[in-house]
């Protein structure tokens, strides 16, 4: 005999939550419209992929594993194809990358590699959220990832302004200082310091140096996201967070961009320490790592020694492993900017504008008409051009008159006619806005 249905009103409050099903709406909208051309993912340039390359790093990190670290050959088998260590087998990489490319140093034991950043996420959030007084606070517009990851563990998001640097400093002591009075704990502070998803900001040093003085007088951890911060449209890079702050950072890593997301392989670096009593402290990566092993038990030994290998075949440095991807970016980002300009030369009559970021994967055109997931559908059914509601990144629903375009997957001629297209379509709605007809 079949059991009654279950009712999603007596499971977890989370399935029933808009932001867990943003990212499920938009690929069923991709699912049903394929002649689309697509604006929506974040996901990375797929034409320089090649089978031949797992093979390749797989046999590099075979080859470090008996001739660097002196294993023999069952225990270099066993290291790709059993469970292995939850804290991850590429974490003295992970190391040595973090000082070749940002001449930060951390010990490899402070390093948890994860499968993706989500899952870094997810461990930190369940780490810090001791009770129903713990709160995480967010650069706003934000990651859909950080808040999902947030409801499972039942840990509200405040959100902090963005404002013209990047964060609004002002804004982030004031939430800090009223969710005290009201008795909420303020364990963290999210935030994507290099062209942020989905707004694109980037902040500068004079920012970035505040934000970690303001953390340390505030007594606030910092937990700093970054899977874009190569793509820039200059080679000179401002230091990340944890360069600047020590172990107030917990860094949130993936090569989900800068190797391929189809590893789904991340990490994180956390060595704050941890009182256990007795006058002991260990890395707060011991106790990811005690909560990763109830969650994916490790992250797979082979995704992480194709990882591995990419890393060591170029020197262990991620800006040599990507130096055909950072220009695509560049140009790409080029493209789009120059072709909605050449599309739209009215655009400020018709009160169109989109902002200018100096890298990353995303452009927001701001537009005179409220933007929903119904627009989006329609775009899909009338116009075959795709793009993302910023309303997702706020969390509410509520139909803000933004939109997100990614320029990081699309080839130039599918960008030009993705332009052609969403040129027709921002046009035709933002003359009925100003026509008074709505949409």
């Amino acid at each position: 005999m079949l059991m009654e249905p279950l009712r999603l009103a007596d499971l977890h409050g989370s399935l029933a939550d808009p932001v867990l099903a943003a990212m499920e709406f938009l690929n069923e909208v991709a699912n049903r419209y394929p002649e689309a051309v697509s604006f929506a993912p974040g996901r990375p340039y797929e034409e320089f992929f090649d089978v031949d390359d797992l093979h390749h790093h797989l046999r590099t990190f075979h080859r470090y594993l008996v001739e660097d670290r002196g294993m023999d050959d069952a225990g270099a088998r066993r290291t790709l194809f059993q469970y292995g260590r939850t804290k991850g087998v590429i974490h003295e990489l992970i190391a040595r990358n973090l000082a070749e490319d940002e001449g930060v140093r951390v010990d490899p034991e402070a390093v948890v590699v994860t499968v993706g950043a989500q899952e870094a996420m997810l461990l930190a959030l369940r780490a810090l959220r001791a009770d129903h007084r713990d709160v995480l606070l967010a650069v706003s517009p934000v990651y859909v990832g950080i808040t999902g990851a947030a409801r499972l563990v039942e840990m509200p998001v405040l959100p902090v302004r963005d404002g013209e640097a990047g964060v609004d400093l002002d804004d982030l002591v004031a939430v800090v200082r009223r969710a005290r009075r009201e008795g909420l704990r303020p364990r963290g502070l999210y935030v994507v310091p290099d062209f942020a998803n989905p707004s694109g900001a980037c902040l500068d040093l004079a920012t970035r140096r505040e934000l970690i003085r303001t953390a340390e007088r505030e007594d606030l951890l910092v937990l700093e996201d970054n899977p874009y911060r190569l793509f820039g449209s200059a080679d000179e890079r401002p230091p990340t967070l944890r360069a600047l702050g020590g172990n107030r950072v917990i860094s949130l890593g993936s090569y989900a961009k800068t190797g391929f997301p189809g590893a789904r392989v991340g990490y994180a670096v956390a060595d704050q320490p941890v009182d256990v009593g007795g006058g002991r402290t260990v890395p707060l990566a011991d106790q990811l790592s005690r909560l990763k092993s109830m969650v994916t038990v490790n992250t797979p030994p082979v995704a992480q020694a194709v990882i591995g290998g990419l890393l060591l075949d170029h020197g262990l440095s991620l800006v040599k492993a990507n130096t055909r991807e950072i220009e695509v970016y560049r140009r790409n980002r080029d493209l789009v900017l120059d072709g909605l300009a050449a599309r739209l030369p009215r655009a400020a009559e018709l009160g169109v504008s989109w902002n200018r970021p100096s890298g990353g994967f995303f452009i927001v055109v701001t537009v005179p008409f409220p933007v929903d997931d119904a627009l989006l559908e329609r775009s899909a059914r009338e116009h075959r051009v795709l793009w993302t509601p910023m309303h997702h990144f706020y969390g509410d629903g509520r139909p803000l008159p933004h939109l997100r375009l990614s320029v990081s997957l699309l080839t130039p001629e599918r960008i030009e006619d993705g332009l052609d297209r969403l040129a027709a379509f921002l046009t035709e709605h933002a003359e009925a806005a100003r026509a008074g007809g709505g949409r």
